[in-house]
């Protein structure tokens, strides 16, 4: 029981859902909002759209399960489960983005992810190579991210940090890779992220975590302690 409402923490609350869709509603701005199971979205744009890319070259049990839905609102409402991860927030526009930020960060008990950069990324349209380009940030229940949970794991493990290779790509990764014994950066992560970063490898289409893994680990003692 006491690992059920460990994990239930991690979920946003249904009102707060609720809450941050108005503000996106009224001010006409991209949002989807992730569960463990799907990403319900309006449309295919932005960081759907590239999700949506990826799915044409995954297998059946890795495509991502992207839900559009014209009246999300009534949808969340009508939501049987608590187990809203996250919604993440786009828009092209520096100065419209940055004000839902700021209305964002009024809301209590939830993180709004800092971003200053813009998210790149490469799509294929038929023979093409063509770029997405938008600002970009996620909402999270208040103190959850990646790190924390891999702090709980320390805990469950026995290990200390300077153990834990924290390997990511983008700014959502800031805390993993600070904290981690060995912060790890992917070739196609944001400047900010390869600053902080121990070490930079290959991006994420050229096995950049196959090299970080082949550079920092002992496969055999690994094997051995296992």
């Amino acid at each position: 029981m006491q690992k059920e409402e460990i994990i239930y923490k991690n979920y946003i609350e249904k009102q707060k859902i609720l809450e941050i869709i108005k503000i996106c509603e009224n001010n006409s701005i991209f949002y989807n909002i992730y569960t463990p199971n799907e990403v319900i979205t309006k449309t295919l744009a932005w960081d759907s759209l590239f999700y949506n890319n990826e799915n044409k070259k995954n297998t059946p049990d890795k495509k991502i399960n992207i839900n559009i839905t014209e009246d999300i609102y009534n949808y969340v409402q009508n939501y049987e489960k608590d187990d809203f991860l996250k919604i993440t927030i786009c828009d092209n526009d520096k100065p419209v983005f940055e004000g839902i930020m700021n209305k964002l960060r009024k809301i209590k008990n939830i993180d709004v992810l800092n971003v200053g950069h813009m998210s790149r990324k490469i799509i294929k349209s038929g023979t093409k190579d063509v770029e997405l380009a938008y600002f970009y940030t996620e909402i999270t229940n208040k103190n959850v991210n990646k790190w924390t949970a891999v702090a709980n794991l320390i805990k469950i493990l026995g290990i200390s940090k300077e153990e834990v290779m924290g390997i990511g790509d983008n700014i959502n990764d800031k805390e993993l890779i600070e904290e981690s014994g060995c912060g790890i950066a992917m070739g196609n992560s944001p400047a900010e992220i390869k600053q902080i970063a121990d070490d930079v490898v290959s991006d994420n289409n050229s096995s950049g975590v196959a090299e970080a893994i082949e550079k920092y680990v002992n496969i055999t003692n690994v094997l051995q302690t296992y």
